[in-house]
């Protein structure tokens, strides 16, 4: 994403491999909209959008309106997707700033200032996160992933693909396997299309294929990212994940969970409280806009699911690499 004179730039993500398009988001409205049809997506690629979109919403708003138009515009970003905790983190966090101004002018610059501080601190978080899950992974090694927590995720370099990023820049053999991640093949288009631009050592599986590279010993690691993670260390990430989990234990791999602290969620115990989007049934359904299923089939569509904390290996943060179990060890 870009922020050049109070616009923000998205590159479509709907739109890659094939094509790298830049939506331009000059309202709240525009954000909200390219969050809820994934222009943007990823965990903290919507949070700092959210960020942007605050911004935004105070560009539009006038000096006696403003924190009612603030307020009114965080609702409307907080109701796009319901999963990923860092987009209300980054909302809740826009109004904090400026919860004692009222001057207009200075709302305005405090709101771009803060957003700015969001991606940039976004892009030194996941550099971190690269280098502690960097030295859990031998020397030469292979990865296997699900959807897309790189670059795209987020403002630059990524969470999980951060880690594999940082393993090559250690001189450490890296090489991946990406699921192509259905239905919407964050894997296929995204992850695939990120790591051969970067040059690394990539091969696309369809998803039901993990268990067969595993079984052939083609796999050190797992690697994903989060959506939300409880306080108990259950993680939501795309539909799937919890699969691979599964695998990875019943083969003796390392599942580990790369994700910065803002998708830590103390506010929730376990798993069972974590809100899972349901997306349109045409995702599903349809393939390049064209039906593969027959016509009036029920479909159900979960974005994402949980994966138990017992599954996990680790949770590699900013803040260091937490170890199962997780409980206190996350609000310490």
């Amino acid at each position: 994403m870009n922020w050049q004179e109070d616009t923000l730039y998205l590159l479509d993500q709907r739109r890659l491999p094939l094509a790298a398009e830049y939506k331009s988001c000059k309202t709240v409205e525009d954000v909200a909209e390219a969050i809820r049809n994934l222009t943007v997506r990823g965990a903290s690629a919507i949070g700092a959008a959210a960020a942007y979109g605050m911004v935004l919403a105070a560009l539009q708003s006038s000096p006696g309106t403003v924190k009612a138009d603030l307020e009114r515009s965080g609702k409307l970003l907080a109701g796009t997707r319901p999963t990923a905790v860092n987009l209300f983190w980054a909302i809740k966090r826009m109004l904090a700033a400026v919860t004692n101004q009222t001057d207009y002018q200075t709302i305005c610059q405090s709101l771009r200032q803060e957003a700015a501080a969001v991606v940039r601190e976004d892009v030194q978080n996941s550099k971190t996160i690269g280098r502690f899950g960097a030295a859990l992974l031998p020397e030469t090694v292979s990865v296997l992933t699900i959807c897309n927590a790189g670059a795209l995720a987020g403002t630059d370099y990524g969470t999980a693909l951060g880690v594999i990023r940082a393993a090559k820049e250690a001189g450490k053999h890296i090489s991946v396997y990406a699921l192509e991640t259905r239905p919407v093949l964050q894997g296929a288009r995204l992850t695939a299309w990120e790591l051969l631009a970067d040059g690394l050592d990539v091969t696309l599986l369809c998803d039901n294929m993990a268990g067969c590279v595993m079984a052939q010993g083609k796999v050190d690691a797992v690697i994903a990212g989060a959506d939300r993670i409880a306080a108990n260390g259950d993680t939501a990430n795309k539909i799937g994940t919890y699969s691979l989990a599964v695998l990875a234990k019943a083969h003796q791999i390392p599942f580990y969970i790369a994700a910065p602290t803002s998708s830590i969620d103390l506010a929730i115990a376990t798993g069972k409280e974590i809100v899972i989007e349901e997306r349109p049934a045409e995702e599903v359904t349809h393939l390049a806009g064209r039906r593969i299923a027959p016509e009036n089939v029920k479909v159900y569509n979960p974005a994402f699911d949980v994966t138990p904390a017992q599954l996990i290996s680790a949770v590699i943060t900013e803040r260091g690499v937490f170890r199962f179990p997780y409980e206190g060890k996350f609000a310490e």
